[in-house]
C-alpha cells in the first residue's frame, strides 16, 4: 500500500491566498475559539532557553491556577524524567519566568510556593519619583517711594502665582528604572582558572599545541582558532606534565559534546580546569604502610611457686613478693 497522505492538509494548502514561499515553513493558521493559551515569542523563540524549558513553560502556562507543578508532580505527567524537569525549572528560574519560595502556613507547616510569570520583562517598569512642590513663599514687600497707594491689581499677581505654582511638577531629567525581577536563588560561582604547568618547556608547548590543533580530525565540531590554541596550550601542558596520555586527554576533551556546540573553546576551557587529573603517585606512596609494632610483656615463671605471670624480667610473682615482704602486703 502507498504511504497515507493528509488530503485535508494539502487541500488547505491550495486554498492559501498569495504566493507561497519556495522553501521553509508554511503556516496554516486556524483561529482558536476555546481551550487555548497565549504564548509570547520572547518565550517561544528564546535564544538561550532549551527546548525542554520552553515546552515546560508552555505546559505550566496552560495549567489552571493552583495546580501542583513540583518536580515529582510534573515528571509524573510528562515523559521526561525528574532530572530533565529539574534542569528545565532551574533554567526558567534563572531567566525570571519562575520563582520558588518556602512559606510557613498559619498551622506551622512549611510549603513551597511557586510563582510563574508569562512575561518577566514587563515587570521592569519605571518608578517616577514625584518631588513635592516647595511651600509657597510670601512675596517680597514692595517699597514704593511715592506716597500714593499701590493700585489694587498689584498684590493680586503674587496670589495667582502662589495658587498656580503647585500645579506644575518639577521637571525630571530621567526617571530611575527599578528592576522587579527577583534575583537567582544562588549566586553564580566564578569559573575555575586554567591549570598551569610548573615549567612550560618548549617540548611541552609543542606537544600541547599539536594536540589542540589535531582535535578537529577526531571531532569536526572542535575547530579552534590560533588565539584559542595559544590560550589553552598551557593547560594541556599541565595535563601532559602529570603523565596524562594524549589519547586520554583527547577523549576527556571531546567525549559526549553538546548537540549544538557554539563555543568549543569555552567547553575545552571548562573541561581542562575541572577534569584535571592528580599527579601520578610515586613508588613510596603506593607501598603498604607498615603496621605499628605492639610490645607484648612476656610470661615469666615465678622462682618461688613456679606460677606463670607476665613481667619484663624473671623473679617472683605478686603473691610471693607479698609473702616475703609483710610490710608491703599490709600497705
Amino acid at each position: 500500500m502507498d504511504t497515507p497522505q493528509n488530503t485535508a492538509l494539502m487541500r488547505a494548502l491550495t486554498e492559501l491566498p498569495g504566493p507561497l514561499p519556495a522553501r521553509g515553513v508554511i503556516h496554516i493558521a486556524i483561529r482558536h475559539t476555546d481551550r487555548f493559551t497565549v504564548v509570547g515569542n520572547h518565550l517561544a523563540q528564546h535564544p538561550t532557553l532549551s527546548t525542554t524549558a520552553v515546552g515546560l513553560a508552555v505546559r505550566i502556562q496552560s495549567l489552571p491556577q493552583g495546580t501542583e507543578i513540583g518536580i515529582k508532580a510534573l515528571a509524573a505527567r510528562l515523559p521526561e524524567g525528574e532530572k530533565l524537569v529539574a534542569a528545565a525549572l532551574r533554567e526558567l528560574e534563572a531567566h525570571g519566568y519562575l520563582q520558588r519560595a518556602r512559606t510557613r502556613l498559619p498551622n506551622g507547616r512549611i510549603v513551597t510556593r511557586t510563582v510563574f510569570c508569562n512575561q518577566p520583562t514587563a515587570l521592569l517598569r519605571a518608578r517616577v519619583a514625584v518631588r513635592p512642590p516647595d511651600p509657597p513663599q510670601a512675596p517680597p514687600p514692595v517699597q514704593d517711594p511715592a506716597p500714593e497707594p499701590a493700585p489694587p491689581q498689584a498684590p493680586a499677581l503674587p496670589d495667582v502665582q502662589q495658587e498656580q505654582a503647585p500645579e506644575a511638577p518639577a521637571p525630571q531629567d530621567h526617571a530611575p528604572f527599578v528592576a522587579l525581577v527577583p534575583p537567582p536563588t544562588a549566586p553564580r560561582q566564578p569559573p575555575p582558572p586554567l591549570p598551569q604547568p610548573r615549567e612550560l618547556t618548549a617540548e611541552l608547548h609543542r606537544a600541547a599545541t599539536a594536540l589542540l590543533s589535531d582535535l578537529r580530525r577526531h571531532a569536526p565540531q572542535f575547530v579552534l582558532s590560533e588565539n584559542d590554541v595559544r590560550q589553552l596550550a598551557p593547560a594541556v601542558a599541565a595535563w601532559l606534565e602529570r603523565d596524562a596520555h594524549p589519547d586520554t586527554i583527547r577523549h576527556a576533551l571531546t567525549n559526549d559534546p553538546p548537540r549544538l556546540l557554539r563555543h568549543p573553546a569555552k567547553l575545552l576551557k571548562h573541561r581542562l580546569a575541572t577534569l584535571l587529573p592528580p599527579p601520578l603517585p610515586g613508588a613510596d606512596d603506593l607501598a603498604a604502610p607498615a603496621r605499628p609494632r605492639i610490645a607484648v610483656t612476656p610470661f615469666q615463671t615465678c622462682d618461688g611457686c613456679e606460677r606463670a605471670f607476665r613481667a619484663p624480667n624473671p623473679g617472683h610473682c605478686r603473691d610471693c613478693r607479698n609473702a616475703h615482704d609483710p610490710a608491703q602486703a599490709a600497705a
